[in-house]
This record gives C-alpha cells, sequence and structure tokens, in this order.
C-alpha cells in the first residue's frame, strides 16, 4: 500500500541529500532514506529518531524495487546521474511514482530527456529532472521572466556566487561530465548542443545588489541548456560563472563546504541573474539567496509537493518551467529565496 507522505530520498546521506531529508521532516513528509551505504543510512536514521532505511544500489534493480516499494514519490539525490539516474527513474517507472532528482549534469538531463519521454508518457508518471539550483531554478526564472512572450531570441543565465566549495559529489559529477565530452565545452546555440574546445572568455556583468559589478567566466555552460530549450522557443542559452566561484570549483584544493549555521548552511551566498531578450526588448528577473547546496531542497522536495498534490501541467518528463506555474512556484519559496 502506497502511503502519501512517504518519500524515498536515494542518496540520503550525501550534503544535498541531507538537507533534502531535513526539508521533507520539516514539511510533514515521511523520508525514506535510501542509498549504497547502510551503515551511514543508519546513522542518519537515528538523528531522526529511526527513519526508514532501505539501502540499495543502482546496479541491482531489485533493491531498487524494495527501496521504492509503498512510497509516493523518490528524490534521486546521488551522482554520478549518469549513473544513477537511469535505474532509478526505471524503478519509478515500475512503481508508477514520480520521480525527482537534482542533476546538474548536461548530458545526465539531455539523455533524460531523450531515453525517457515515451516510457513516462506511457506509464503516466511526473518526471522531473534537474530539479535544483543549476537547471530547475535558471529554468524557472526563465520562465517568469518571459511572461506572456512565447518565444524570445535569447536567454542569459549569470550566477555570482561569493564562492563555491563543492562536494565530493559535485567533483565526481563533474568529472564524469569531463569525461564524456573528451574535455570540450557546451554551448546552446541556433538551437542545439554544441560542444567545441574554444578558450574561456572573462568579461564583466552587473549584478544587483548584494554583488553588484563582477568579473565572471562567459558560456561557463550549466544545465539550462538542457532544461529552458525542452519547453521554451530560445534558440540561444547563455551561461555565466562568477569568477571567484569558478577558480573556487577548478582548484583541487578548495574544501568541500562547511556549515556556517545551525540549518547546516555554509556562508556562501548567490545571485542568479536571468535577462532574455527579444528583438529590441529585454526582461529581467533576479533570485537572491544562501547556499546553493541548501536552496536544492526547498526546489526539490516543494516539486514532490505539487506533483502529489495534483498542481502540474502534464506528465511524462518535464523541466520545472513547464511543469510548474514558475511564478507561484518562485512565490512559494521565500523567504529561502528573494525573487525580484
Amino acid at each position: 500500500m502506497q502511503t502519501a507522505k512517504a518519500v524515498v530520498v536515494y542518496g540520503a546521506t550525501g550534503h544535498t541529500g541531507r538537507f533534502i531529508v531535513a526539508e521533507l521532516v520539516e514539511r510533514g513528509f515521511v523520508p525514506i532514506l535510501s542509498g549504497r551505504d547502510a551503515a551511514r543510512l543508519e546513522v542518519l536514521a537515528k538523528e531522526y529518531d529511526g527513519l526508514a532505511v532501505r539501502p540499495a544500489t543502482a546496479d541491482d534493480p531489485e533493491s531498487l524495487d524494495r527501496a521504492l516499494e509503498g512510497a509516493a514519490a523518490v528524490i534521486n539525490a546521488a551522482g554520478p546521474f549518469a549513473v544513477t539516474a537511469g535505474p532509478v527513474v526505471e524503478a519509478a517507472l515500475r512503481a508508477r511514482i514520480p520521480y525527482v532528482d537534482v542533476a546538474a549534469e548536461i548530458e545526465a538531463n539531455a539523455d533524460m530527456f531523450a531515453d525517457y519521454a515515451e516510457p513516462a508518457r506511457q506509464a503516466g508518471v511526473v518526471v522531473v529532472p534537474a530539479m535544483a539550483f543549476y537547471g530547475g531554478l535558471g529554468d524557472l526564472l526563465v520562465s517568469a521572466a518571459m511572461g506572456d512572450w512565447t518565444s524570445a531570441d535569447e536567454a542569459h543565465i549569470a550566477y555570482g556566487l561569493t564562492s563555491w566549495h563543492p562536494t565530493p559529489g559535485t567533483r565526481s559529477a563533474g568529472a564524469v561530465s569531463h569525461e564524456r565530452r573528451a574535455g570540450r565545452r557546451v554551448r546552446f546555440s541556433e538551437g542545439q548542443l554544441r560542444y567545441h574546445d574554444d578558450q574561456p572568455v572573462q568579461q564583466d556583468w552587473d549584478f544587483p545588489e548584494p554583488l553588484g559589478r563582477r568579473q565572471v567566466v562567459a558560456e561557463f555552460t550549466m544545465a539550462d541548456v538542457v532544461t529552458v530549450p525542452s519547453h521554451l522557443s530560445i534558440p540561444e542559452v547563455r551561461n555565466y560563472m562568477s569568477i571567484e566561484a569558478a577558480k573556487d570549483l577548478s582548484d583541487e584544493d578548495t574544501p568541500a563546504p562547511v556549515a556556517a549555521d545551525a540549518e547546516g548552511r555554509s556562508d556562501q551566498t548567490f545571485v542568479v541573474d536571468v535577462v532574455v531578450r527579444a528583438g529590441d526588448a529585454e526582461r529581467r528577473i533576479t533570485a537572491h539567496g544562501r547556499d546553493i547546496y541548501a536552496v536544492t531542497a526547498p526546489l526539490a522536495v516543494e516539486a514532490v509537493h505539487r506533483i502529489l498534490t495534483g498542481r502540474t501541467r502534464t506528465t511524462g518528463v518535464a523541466s520545472a518551467g513547464s511543469i510548474f506555474h514558475a511564478d507561484d512556484f518562485l512565490r512559494s519559496l521565500s523567504p529561502t529565496l528573494s525573487i525580484k
């Protein structure tokens, strides 16, 4: 029997997974802890007075089926998603329950749309990839900025991070993506993903306060180049990353994030600045918040809540801006996220 409040978190003991578990508990859901390491899952369960623990591995479909049994939905927080997304979404389709993940990997997200759109549609199951800071938030912001526009010429998504201390999961996923694209860089131009060997270019970007004018790396491409074009007619989607964050990420000695408050958030702050252009017209929207990993939790959990309460616009594989009402979704994230 399915329990309406039971949500499996696959990768529950990871950095982002722990934020998701805490957010689910805060909102009245009952997390089921899953992942590869049974001992670490048991330790986490004790922090919450004995949540259910269901170890599972991506290469063992039966273990994934047992993990999802009776759950209302699953959130996959275990990267690299090139390894986990396929097996976990297939288990969700077998169980006929919604699947949400927090993948930032461009190729893994592209694979999700290419490989599972039809199976998910036929099963009548909602699948929302990249429901995270990278991919989901940018897509919601672009969708909100578009408003009544049915198309635009360009979408620019600039990430102003005061720092970026990557988690082990981020480093592992990045290594997989780097290998899959043979070290090449990627851009979304003329309506398609294009791989290239051009050197990174730096420029200035005028972020709203509290960041102000900052140097950014142009075409520091993130999952937005998959989520945004999946439903919006915008042939050019471009990303930018503050130089401080880009340097942190490239430095192998940059440590993992460290908690700076009782909620476990780091002291990193961010501004995501979105500009869409159509002809001579321009629209802009900005999000400001703290800790890119922590803010992923309310994004993913709000998505599950809306799916389970029927506030969706489609089934099958869909990005955040396609399946949810972007303006309303963004408003629901206050005060975690400030939107201007």
